[in-house]
Parts: C-alpha cells; structure tokens; sequence
C-alpha cells in the first residue's frame, strides 16, 4: 500500500519520458533549460536539465525497472520492521539517479552523484544491526571515496581549463586544445583530467581494480540488489562515460584505457562467478563482467551497442536478481532465516516444485544472458563482439571465450538451484 504513490509517480514519469522520447524520434533531438544559480563579475553557474537520447533511454530504464522493482518489494518487505524506511530509501534513490541522467553540466551531476552513492549506502546497510551489512555498506562507501575524490579532482581540472562547467563548452575546448600541438603541458594536464573522471566512474560500475565493493553490496534486501544491479548505482558509471565520450573520443590514451579496464573486467567477473557458491554473489560477479562488455564497447567508441547492451542487461539481471529473492525466499522455511544456507546454491536443488513460475522467469534471464537468441541480449553482445574484432582481434577472443564463461556459470547457477533433488538434507555428506 505504502508503494503505490511511488509506483504512481514513476508511472507518470514514465509517460513524460516516452513522450520525450517520441518527440526525439520525429526529430526534436535535444532540449536544454538553465536558471543562474550564481551570478558575479569571474563566476556563473547555472542549474537545469539536459533532455537528449541518452537521457531519454535512462530515464525510460531507471522508470520501468524501478516500477517492477517496488511492486516485488511490496510483498517481499511487508514483514519487515523497517519497511517505511525501505521505500522512502528506493524513492530518493531513484529521485537521485533521474536527476543524475538529466544533469546539464558537471557540478549537477556530481551533486546527484553523491546523492545515488548515499542512497546506495544506506540500501547495502539497510539491516545494519547486522555487523556483515553494516560492513558491507562501509566497504562500499570508503571504496567509492576513491572514485569520487578522482572525478571531482577532474570537475576542478578540467574548470581551471575551460572555465566552464557546460559540456557543450568542455567539448569544444578540449577539442581545441588536444589538436593543438604547441601547448603540450595543458594538453598532458587534460589528459590527466580525464583520467581522474574515468576513475569516478570505474569506481561507480565496479570496474576493475575498484569492484572489491560490489559482491560485499550483496547483504542488503534482494529487491536493492535488483535496483543497484540493473538501473541505479552501476548504471551511472556506464552514463557518465557516455556522457563524457565526446571528450574521452579525442584523446586516445584514455580511450584505450577504458578498452583495457573493460576487457580486464569482462574476464575477471566471469571467473570470480565461476567459483561462487551464494547465488546473489555470483549474479553480482555476473554484473561486473557485463558492465565490462559495456565498459568495452564504450572504449572502441562503440556507442549504440553499449547502451544497447546496458538496457538488455539491465532487465534481464532485474528478471534474475527478482528470481533469486523468491528463490531464498523458498529456501528460509526450510533451513531458517540464514543467508549462508538460504542463499548457497550447493544446499539447493528440486526447487522446481515450490517455485514452478521463477524457475521458468529465471530460465528465460538465464537464456537471454547467455546470448541465446532471439532473446534480448543476444543482439546487443553480438554487437559488441562484432565491433570489438574490428578493433582488436585480442580483446574480440577474449570477450567471446568470456561469453562461453556466462554460459557456464549461468546454466551451474540455473541446474544448482532448480535441477536434482534438494542437498540441504545431506549437507554433512559434503
């Protein structure tokens, strides 16, 4: 019941963006309104929003997961003591990410960046009585220091540069200044600017080496984990290097470095799945190696095809992450309230039987992560791997054996779970 204005709200939302985005589609591309927040004789600063396809696709992502997500926490946090706080927790986070993707210049978005990494802190230590939670949430938070002390060391650097906070401004200057050859040292300085915005947002979408946060994020309600996983927190790293690609696009040396951090992480996610026996820890592994694929094709300057890959990704890991609260849920009248044994896919098995609808939900998640087509996320890996071999014949092997990688550790995860009989009556055989 304590759902339904938020639902409402997103509701509407969702109708004003997909008007938007229709607009767009018949050729109204962007829409930018300022008011002066700061006016003197050296400084202006303006706040507003920026509305352009980008925003429009996050805005529609961020809505309708949100939607799915609040009406599944209804039921799943209506025993919970603390269930008010929850759902005026997921409604400022959504309120914060909606602000982040419509953000006009850099000072807003890092105002809404903090906001989304508060939101995140709080959800991860939603049960903070917990010492394990309240760690997590800590673990979170000092590792997303890092990369927000980088990205606002970069705001500040690239101001000292341009003078301007506007992107449209940064763009051009910064274009300007990398061609020209004569001023080597601001050119270095910029270099090194973007450098420390790309650590912001590595540090966001768990990118190596900063994702250490992500498995520990695990500990808050199964709902959070949907909602940070698929259109919350790891989704602003993924848009504020799209945003900023046209500034990235012309300095190699930082996009080869996105190429590479991707890579790295594609391959690292997938095999740290491979050993996972909690089942939220390996689907948040699984999500670390897709943010790779679309870390990846971002650096190879393969726009459409990350966004492509963010939106499917986004909504199957949703469809998986939701599957597996009714899957613990199944599990805690039988072992207790105990995460280690609730959530360990080893002590589960023949499932089937008590869960017959997400057993065939968590089927088709599995089946469109794994790129079995004509499922979603067929099309868009496809895509990346595609433009991936144009630019590297390497990195394109490496992602490809990557995907033989999900394939296995999904289908571990699917035929642990559902397939057999249920091991939790011979665990001290094992």
């Amino acid at each position: 019941m304590w759902a339904f204005p938020s639902v409402l709200l997103l509701y509407i939302y969702i109708y004003f963006s997909a008007n938007l985005s229709i607009q767009q589609i018949n050729g109204s591309l962007t829409y930018q309104y300022l008011w002066s927040w700061t006016i003197n004789n050296d400084f202006l600063l303006e706040f507003g929003h920026l509305i352009d396809p980008l925003t429009s696709i996050m805005s529609i992502l961020i809505t309708t997961v949100g939607i799915m997500v609040f009406i599944y926490s209804d039921n799943y946090m209506s025993h919970d003591q603390g269930y008010l706080r929850f759902f005026a927790y997921m409604s400022f986070s959504n309120a914060s990410m909606l602000g982040l993707v419509t953000s006009s210049n850099l000072i807003q978005i890092y105002i809404f960046w903090e906001l989304v990494g508060m939101c995140s802190y709080l959800l991860i230590g939603f049960w903070f009585t917990r010492p394990v939670a309240a760690s997590a949430c800590q673990k979170a938070f000092v590792t997303n220091r890092i990369g927000d002390f980088g990205l606002l060391l970069g705001i500040l650097g690239f101001y000292w540069i341009t003078g301007s906070f506007e992107f449209r401004d940064l763009f051009q200057i910064v274009n300007i200044l990398i061609h020209n050859n004569n001023n080597g040292v601001n050119s270095l300085f910029a270099t090194l600017c973007a450098f420390l915005l790309f650590v912001g947002a590595v540090a966001k979408s768990a990118q190596f080496p900063l994702h250490i946060w992500l498995p520990d994020a695990m500990e808050g309600p199964t709902p959070i984990s949907a909602l940070i996983h698929a259109a919350t927190m790891v989704a602003a790293g993924i848009f504020l290097v799209a945003r900023l690609l046209p500034l990235f696009i012309v300095i190699p040396y930082i996009m080869n470095l996105i190429c590479l951090v991707g890579i790295i992480t594609v391959l690292l996610g997938a095999t740290l799945a491979l050993a996972q026996r909690d089942i939220k820890r390996s689907l948040a592994y699984s999500t670390m190696s897709q943010l790779g694929y679309i870390m990846l094709a971002l650096g190879i300057g393969s726009y459409r095809a990350a966004l492509f890959h963010l939106i499917t990704h986004a909504y199957s890991k949703a469809l998986l992450f939701l599957g597996s609260g009714s899957i613990i849920h199944s599990m805690e009248p039988i072992v207790g309230y105990s995460p280690e044994k609730s959530q360990n896919m080893v002590l589960m098995g023949g499932l089937t039987k008590y869960v017959p609808i997400t057993k065939t939900t968590f089927f088709l998640g599995t089946l469109s992560l794994c790129g079995i087509p004509p499922l979603a996320c067929f099309w868009s890996k496809d895509e990346i791997l595609h433009d991936s071999w144009l630019y590297s014949p390497i990195f394109a092997l490496i992602a490809w054996f990557t995907t033989g990688l999900t394939a296995f550790y999904m289908f571990r995860m699917y035929l642990l779970t559902f397939d057999g009989y249920l091991r939790i009556h011979f665990q001290d055989y094992m």
